[in-house]
């Protein structure tokens, strides 16, 4: 079974949604399902099916969550060298072409969020910057483009 790589902040964002959903959302549901039972016919009663609908749903992520949790291999950024990209790592970067700055944190899959700037490390962007030094010049070929991205700093905060 492969490792999953996370940050301890991705790591406790999965055990919070987890514990949400087995304490709260669980129970709630179970009540939900138990009131619409007491409607009476259930091949009638869409308040049965939506609530049983959801049951799966919440059963189903909390199988999923356990599984990723159990595989998880949480890497503390502050352990690790930090004269060189990696994972953990926040970098900041300057197109070369544009000169607009970027900053990536990179994560591992689970917590990719690019939207925030959180990028996982198995994305081309990642595999590009992984083991890179402040200076060095990466090239990344994107589907409309080819990127040039030089490193300008590198912290692990």
């Amino acid at each position: 079974m492969d490792r999953i790589p996370m940050t301890p902040e991705g790591y406790e964002k999965l055990k919070s949604e987890l514990d949400r959903l087995i304490k709260i959302e669980r129970p709630a549901i179970i009540k939900a399902i138990a009131e619409a039972r007491a409607h009476g016919d259930l091949s009638e009663n869409a308040e049965y099916h939506a609530a049983r609908e959801k049951q799966s749903f919440i059963e189903g992520r909390i199988q999923e969550l356990q599984a990723k949790l159990s595989r998880a291999y949480v890497i503390e950024p502050a352990k690790i060298n930090q004269n060189k990209v990696a994972f953990g790592a926040k970098v900041k970067v300057v197109d070369l072409d544009t000169d607009e700055e970027k900053e990536f944190h990179l994560v591992g899959p689970d917590e990719a969020d690019v939207k925030n700037g959180k990028i996982s490390i198995t994305s081309p962007v990642g595999k590009a910057l992984i083991g890179k030094e402040v200076g060095d010049q990466v090239t990344i070929k994107a589907p409309a483009r080819t990127i040039n991205y030089e490193i300008i700093s590198i912290s692990f905060e």
